[in-house]
């Protein structure tokens, strides 16, 4: 059967004139083009990467403080199951807020200028959104790092 199937290939690439092609060639063929749809994507993410990498040794240069903080959530537990891990960001937030003395409010001479940003990791928001949205963890342990511009950015505490 198979010699068959050889014979009717190359009978028909002859009268289509297609170039001849190996089973081999062929076989390796759509190997190639799902290798290459895979390089791209991998392509993309080393691109992102390493624009990422210089970001953070960037902030790295610019930080002026940095402060570690073991962050009390258990006020959380007291909303209703379904608001508690939304309440403990919250209670992320104005606990750094207030102990890195990030300025949030606009006086009326500052508007032209922009404000600090505080921003959360990805590693805290999924440590506190571990378990689901009904049980955030009752204390959460915090680095803080201050750049030059007044920017905070919150980081989960390397577990020591």
């Amino acid at each position: 059967m198979v010699k068959e199937d050889k014979e009717e290939l190359q009978e028909a690439e002859e009268k289509e004139e297609l170039p001849e092609v190996n089973e081999e060639e062929a076989a390796e063929q759509p190997v190639e083009e799902e290798v290459a749809e895979e390089k791209a994507p991998s392509e993309e993410k080393i691109a992102e990467e390493e624009e990422a990498k210089p970001r953070k040794k960037k902030e790295e240069e610019e930080i002026v403080e940095e402060r570690t903080y073991t962050i009390p959530l258990q006020r959380a537990l007291v909303r209703p199951p379904k608001k508690r891990a939304p309440r403990a960001m919250q209670l992320i937030k104005a606990f750094v807020t207030k102990h890195m003395k990030v300025e949030m409010k606009v006086s009326e001479e500052e508007e032209e200028e922009e404000l600090p940003q505080l921003i959360i990791s990805q590693e805290v928001n999924e440590k506190v959104w571990g378990k689901g949205i009904e049980k955030p963890p009752r204390k959460i342990r915090v680095r803080a790092a201050k750049d030059k511009d007044g920017n905070v950015t919150v980081y989960l505490a390397e577990a020591a």
